[in-house]
């Protein structure tokens, strides 16, 4: 199965850069490039693509306005942030919008073809632990309450879910929540996939990120 990709950023260059890599994978096709988030948002609708390729800068709309109205539309494609700097508000913002990992501009071809394919997958591109990082880096100097949520918003998650939804905002594996908990494994992906469910998650990196959030997990000192 070919994968359909959408391209959007404003530099021209870039879109070409990125279009020659991925155009070269026989499994792989770009299928529209957008120059700004509106126009991103549009193709997405048009074309179905399974992942979109979305710089956060970029004129009309940017791309967390663009990640948002994806999201919410409940389209299954996929969105990849693409940013200069690994630690920045847009990054934060565009996968609290609902994006499912961020990438480096300067990332290997290898490496960015192996990215489109994992998040179609819908494996986590960003590890927990990474995720934590970043969200602790970040959070620590630049909190936003506008976009925190009370823990009350959690009234809908048992004890247990709530429990497991902690635990994977901390970095935990499936396997390691299983050991903490003593649970089976299976017990715990069924848990985390009624998390995800009942927050109107998209995947794990979103579980972390509302863990944050909702306050079941704070940033970590320096």
């Amino acid at each position: 199965m070919t994968l359909r990709v959408v391209l959007a950023d404003d530099q021209t260059l870039v879109r070409t850069g990125f279009r020659l890599i991925i155009d070269a994978r026989d499994d792989l096709e770009v299928v529209g490039e957008a120059a700004d988030g509106a126009e991103a948002v549009r193709l997405t609708h048009e074309l179905a693509p399974d992942v979109v390729l979305m710089d956060v800068r970029m004129p009309v709309m940017d791309g967390v306005e663009a990640t948002r109205r994806i999201t919410r539309t409940g389209s299954p494609a996929r969105v990849l942030v693409l940013t200069t700097w690994d630690v920045d508000a847009y990054v934060v913002a565009a996968l609290r919008a609902g994006a499912s990992g961020f990438l480096l501009k300067d990332i290997r071809p290898a490496e960015l073809v192996d990215a489109i394919r994992g998040t179609a997958r819908g494996d986590a591109l960003l590890a927990p632990a990474a995720l934590s990082r970043l969200l602790d880096r970040f959070l620590r100097t630049a909190p936003d309450p506008d976009q925190s949520r009370p823990a009350d918003g959690l009234s809908g998650l048992s004890d247990r879910e709530r429990e497991v939804l902690t635990l994977i905002g901390q970095a935990l594996s499936n396997t390691e929540i299983a050991d903490r908990l003593g649970l089976a494994e299976a017990t715990v992906k069924n848990h985390l996939t009624a998390v995800l469910r009942k927050l109107g998650l998209r995947d794990r990196v979103q579980a972390v990120v509302a863990a944050y959030d909702h306050g079941l997990v704070r940033p970590r000192r320096p």
